[in-house]
Formats: C-alpha cells, sequence, structure tokens
C-alpha cells in the first residue's frame, strides 16, 4: 500500500471528509482518506435527507455515493481501517499495519451515538436495542418498539419505524419535542406513533432479548413498566476523538477546538461533526469540509509546496 508522498490525510469519511476531498482534489493535493466503519460515516444511518440544499427528497445511500464517485474520479484515494497511532506533531497516521507520512492532516470522525447508560442497555445491544433504525427497523415488522429522545432525529426514526411496527413510542423527559414542526405534524399525523412524554428510562429488561423498559416520571416520580420488542436510543451524539486527548485541545465534552479549522496542533484541521460548532447538519459539515481543504492548500501552499 504506497501512494508517494501525501499532501494530506483526511481522518473521517462522512459528508465532511468527502467534501474536503473533493476540494482538495481539485486543488491536485495527493490525499489519502481513512475511514474506520463504511464511506458515509453515521449519516448512513438515516435513509432520507430533506433538507439538503438542491434535493428536496435524496435518500442517504444516493448521496454519499456521488460524494464518493466525486472523489474518487478526482483521483482521491479510500481506504477502510481503523487509525491505530497517530503522530499530530510529525504528521503520521498508522492503520492496517501501514504508516504513512502528509504535510497536513485534517479530522473529520464526526460523532458517535450517546448511551443513556441504564442497566441492561449495554447488555441487549444488538439483542434489540439499537441506534440506528434503518439498520435495524426491517426486524422489527409488526412489533411493539419505542424510540427515546425529543429532536429531529426521534421524528425522523420514528416515521421511518412506523413503516414496519406496529407501534411506535416516543419516549422523551420533557412535556414536548424539540423536532421541528414540520417532523412534529408527520409524527401525529401517524396513527401507529404514541407519546411517553415527561418521562425517562430507568432500565432495559429482558433476558436474552429486549421485552420491556422501566419508566419513571419526572413529574410524579411514578414508575412503570413499558413492553416492547425493541429500542431506539436518539439522545444526542459524542464527539468521536477519544484517540484524540492529550494531543489537541479538546473542549470539556471532547469536541474539537478550532479556529477557520486549525486546531491546537499546526498543520492539523478539523471539520464535521467532531469540531466544536453551534449547528451539526450535513450542509454545514459539508462547509466545513470545503473551507478545511482550502485552508489546507493555503498552509502547504505557504511552506512550498
Amino acid at each position: 500500500m504506497s501512494y508517494g508522498e501525501l499532501d494530506l490525510i483526511i481522518i473521517g469519511a462522512g459528508p465532511a471528509g468527502l467534501t474536503a476531498g473533493i476540494y482538495a482534489g481539485r486543488s491536485r493535493l495527493n490525499t489519502l482518506i481513512i475511514e474506520k466503519m463504511a464511506v458515509g460515516g453515521r449519516i448512513l444511518m438515516s435513509e432520507t435527507i430533506e433538507n439538503y440544499p438542491g434535493f428536496s427528497n435524496i435518500t442517504t445511500q444516493e448521496l454519499i455515493q456521488r460524494m464518493e464517485d466525486q472523489v474518487r474520479a478526482l483521483g482521491v484515494k479510500i481506504e477502510l481501517g481503523e487509525v491505530e497511532d497517530i503522530d499530530l506533531t510529525n504528521k503520521t497516521v498508522s492503520f492496517e499495519g501501514n504508516k504513512f507520512k502528509a504535510k497536513a492532516i485534517i479530522i473529520a470522525t464526526g460523532a458517535k451515538p450517546r448511551l443513556l447508560n441504564v442497566p441492561g442497555e449495554t447488555r441487549l445491544t444488538g439483542k434489540g436495542v439499537s441506534y440506528c433504525a434503518i439498520c435495524d427497523a426491517p426486524f422489527y415488522k409488526d412489533k411493539r418498539v419505542v424510540v427515546v429522545g425529543g429532536g429531529n432525529t426521534v421524528a425522523e426514526e420514528a416515521v421511518y419505524l412506523a413503516r414496519f411496527a406496529s407501534k411506535v413510542t416516543i419516549v422523551h423527559r420533557r412535556d414536548d419535542l424539540r423536532a421541528a414542526p414540520i417532523l412534529q405534524e408527520k409524527l401525529k399525523n401517524d396513527n401507529k406513533i404514541e407519546f411517553a412524554l415527561s418521562c425517562i428510562v430507568t432500565e432495559i429488561t429482558g433476558a436474552n432479548r429486549v421485552e420491556s423498559l422501566k419508566l419513571k416520571s419526572v413529574v410524579t416520580g411514578e414508575e412503570k413498566i413499558l413492553a416492547c420488542d425493541g429500542v431506539f436510543i436518539y439522545i444526542g451524539y459524542d464527539p468521536d476523538t477519544g484517540f484524540l486527548r492529550n494531543k489537541l485541545d479538546l473542549d470539556e465534552a471532547g469536541y474539537i477546538i478550532s479556529s477557520d479549522m486549525a486546531t491546537s496542533v499546526e498543520g492539523v484541521f478539523a471539520c464535521g461533526d467532531c469540531r466544536k460548532k453551534s449547528l451539526y447538519q450535513v450542509v454545514t459539515a459539508c462547509s466545513d469540509g470545503a473551507m478545511g481543504a482550502d485552508t489546507v492548500y493555503k498552509y502547504i501552499s505557504s511552506k512550498g509546496k
């Protein structure tokens, strides 16, 4: 596995990393993208996107495939594998037994689902506990499922799950959802979807698979059992930056602190949902990727590419 002298290594092939790859390729930077899972990243956990400019509705698979094709057509390489070690000072990355050195690095590792951290969650993950409706919804045809959370993702996934399940119950700790009004309208118009508001999950129960949830009212403290066959958890995300602790400046939540995509280490840049910012959307991740690659090009040019 040899790519000659690399200008740029991008870690992460979600919308931010792919867009950075497009702009890096157009700038004729010799670029390698490394992705530990699948090209597309977390966006693949949703079926469709309704707010990407130019598309009132496009499947995530189609959007990502278009991005990947565009990246590869520009000569940018994509490798699947997990980063084993990273030396930001010397701009070297080790993965799959290989070590690569570049003139700059872009971190675009995104975020991963946040856990409820209640009894039964870890034990039953993959056995009824899921964080991806698009992955697992077909397993719950004519079954009862619960979706935990109150944001846009919850609304989107609940509507999707209702296409398969006999009943979908949304559990949320507040007395109203935070989802966009247009999404809440879809929920209220679906007779398969019910609500358990002002409640929290205190335990996920079942011998070998999910059988029920223990819920507690945040108003009265009353506890009850909600029978179900599966639970989908969407209570937010944590940045996938654990491998960068003590290597970069991170905030208390683990998000990379950056200015114009530049991090606390010279020649290392951050794009997308792994960096601290005000809005986490596909379109802003793409914006980050474009600006990040442009900043890298100017950085390398200033060093005498």
